[in-house]
């Protein structure tokens, strides 16, 4: 009979090892459950996932269920490291491997690809060959420019052009199948961004896809109701992205391109902003921190198709300061809670609802001074400053 007791303790000292100490999937600190199937050590969260697939995984807790010996035994043999080398075998470099703080279908995807689909086994590379296609095309539901309903619409991201195009219809000419409708929109890839959006966008599988055109930023917001097919449309696109900056770029470093593929927002919210002369009447717009590149956007509404304006943050010692603020005089500003923006051309005044958000704020603007301007940053400063 197991002595239930010893074998607890026994999984308590396995999950304290570096490479069990963390979710197999997700890496979220101090997983609680295990599967014996597989021989690894996941959150609460990723469990979930693994329940969901009875044929490959079997989930137990290490602290509050009992576990057999030969179970145990097993868990000892293996653990996250081993499971690694077999399922992450061979991940593409541009994949993205997602995090404790990503939204739910990219950690769901990423399970389900690993142990179900077995995409990154050292054998298995058809699947990679698809994200990393010359052409990938599909469908996608996309949210209309002026208004909410989302349509259905073809989409073409082509690595022989480096485009993203997408068509207001989904059929070919049938009397010359061999052309294509005209495209509604085509979207150089050095500009595209990517990041999945599910609460602004209002379905679990919502993607925000963001490109510059002509000095201005624009959105695209679209979901697909599988979510294998828009998380391989993501890493569709950071595969075109990353063929371009090897192209763009021939000596970087992979670990240098890397970080440029897709770039998740610093914050976004609601503030109040007034106009240069501060005498202005407050407008709620929404703003978002693009901190990579030293941009602040602002939108009347989240889900706007092309941004009002946007607000360069330089360094501190290029005159670029932040604090919390309570200006007096103001007008027409429902929220008390001030944030200055001081830069060399001019004071900017923003509102926020709670103090809290503030403070929020002013951290993440804090964050983006501190680091030194780069040449790249010179050249968007300059650029932004042309548009005035």
């Amino acid at each position: 009979m197991a002595n239930w007791d010893r074998n607890k303790n026994i999984l308590l000292e396995l999950v304290k090892l570096p490479n069990n100490s963390r979710c197999a999937d997700c890496c979220a600190p101090d997983p609680d459950w295990a599967s014996f199937k597989l021989g690894i050590f996941v959150c609460l969260n990723c469990s979930g996932t693994h329940r969901n697939l009875p044929a490959i995984s079997r989930i137990k807790s290490i602290r509050l269920d009992n576990w057999d010996d030969d179970l145990v035994q097993f868990m000892k043999a293996n653990g996250n490291a081993a499971a690694r080398n077999i399922y992450e075998a061979s991940v593409p470099v541009f994949y993205y491997t997602p995090q404790h703080q990503d939204c739910t279908v990219l950690k769901e995807q990423w399970i389900r690809a690993k142990y179900e689909r077995r995409e990154f086994t050292a054998e298995s590379t058809p699947f990679q060959r698809t994200y990393a296609a010359e052409v990938y095309e599909g469908s996608l539901w996309k949210k209309g420019k002026d208004n909410k309903h989302f349509l259905k619409r073809r989409f073409l991201l082509s690595q022989k052009d480096f485009t993203l195009k997408y068509f207001t219809k989904e059929d070919r000419d049938i009397f010359h199948p061999q052309q294509s409708k005209m495209p509604k929109a085509v979207i150089a890839v050095k500009d595209l961004n990517a990041v999945f959006q599910p609460e602004k966008i209002g379905h679990m599988h919502g993607l925000q896809i963001s490109y510059v055109q002509e000095d201005h930023t624009r959105n695209l917001f679209v979901y697909h109701d599988n979510g294998q097919e828009i998380v391989s449309w993501f890493n569709a696109i950071r595969a075109a992205r990353f063929a371009f900056l090897k192209m763009a770029f021939p000596g970087a470093n992979e670990s240098e391109l890397v970080p440029l593929l897709t770039r998740s927002y610093q914050k976004e919210g609601y503030m109040e902003k007034t106009g240069p002369m501060h005498w202005e009447l407050f407008k709620k717009r929404w703003f978002i921190l693009n901190s990579k590149d030293r941009k602040l956007l602002y939108f009347k509404t989240p889900l706007d198709a092309v941004e009002l304006g946007v607000i360069f943050i330089g360094s501190e010692s290029h005159g670029y300061s932040v604090k919390e603020c309570l200006p007096r005089g103001t007008r027409g500003n429902k929220w008390k809670c001030g944030v200055t923006m001081d830069t060399p051309d001019r004071q900017f005044i923003f509102m926020c609802e709670q103090e809290r958000e503030q403070k929020e704020w002013v951290a993440a603007f804090q964050k983006v001074i501190a680091r030194p301007m780069l040449p790249q940053d010179y050249a968007t400063e300059a650029s932004l400053r042309r548009r005035r």
